[in-house]
């Protein structure tokens, strides 16, 4: 059961009308200094600065450019697969694509509720997905349609489908900082190790050649 603060709860237990902006937080990595930065999108007209927190978030209006389904939560390890819509001529998708890499970047999708008499923040927004970037593609449009972006997000359980290979291979390890520890581990068990005894060559030796025998000719 999720539990609303003050201020949201009092909005919906009034039963009016209200307002839902969808907020998109990306944390990728720059590709030109190679730092961690974020990026923030939001349903709205104009740009959104809220508190989500201890963090103040600066989001960018992407108003009607930015699209997705329905989110929808569940028990189980099951992983969630999300679609975001954006249109592919929008600068921020532009920025985000051609200057970060997004391969696996986290993700944040909150969910805002706005007052409609004074379109004011009832309170703080609420988390309502969290994951990882898997895969943006450029759809085909149709003839006269908008270029668009699609985003696909899944949920944290995704990191528990990475095989035992993707784990602990040598090119894993040496990201982390040139560790060589298992540079050697796909002939592991094929070479022989000798600890404390004499080392026997156990190849077979060839057999040299036997000799011609030899031929004398008679007078």
């Amino acid at each position: 059961m999720r539990i609303f603060d003050s201020g949201t709860s009092a909005l919906l237990a009034a039963r009016g009308g209200l307002a839902a902006v969808r907020l998109v937080w990306i944390s990728a990595r720059n590709r030109s200094s190679g730092q961690v930065e974020t990026i923030g999108l939001c349903s709205a007209e104009d740009d959104l600065t809220v508190q989500i927190g201890a963090e103040t978030r600066t989001y960018s209006g992407a108003g009607g450019l930015l699209q997705a389904e329905p989110i929808t939560a569940g028990p189980g390890l099951s992983v969630r697969v999300h679609q975001l819509q954006l249109s592919a001529i929008a600068p921020e998708v532009e920025a985000l694509v051609k200057g970060y890499d997004t391969r696996f970047a986290p993700v944040e999708i909150h969910r805002a509720l706005l007052d409609p008499s004074t379109r004011l923040l009832a309170g703080e927004p609420h988390r309502v997905f969290r994951g990882m970037i898997n895969a943006i593609t450029f759809p085909r449009a149709e003839a006269g349609g908008t270029p668009s972006c699609s985003i696909e997000v899944v949920s944290e359980t995704r990191v528990l489908t990475r095989t035992l290979g993707l784990k602990k291979s040598h090119e894993s390890h040496k990201a982390r900082g040139g560790d060589k520890f298992r540079q050697y581990g796909n002939i592991s068990g094929s070479v022989p190790v000798y600890w404390g005894e004499q080392r026997i060559d156990t190849a077979p030796v060839a057999a040299a050649p036997a000799a011609a025998p030899e031929v004398r000719l008679g007078k």
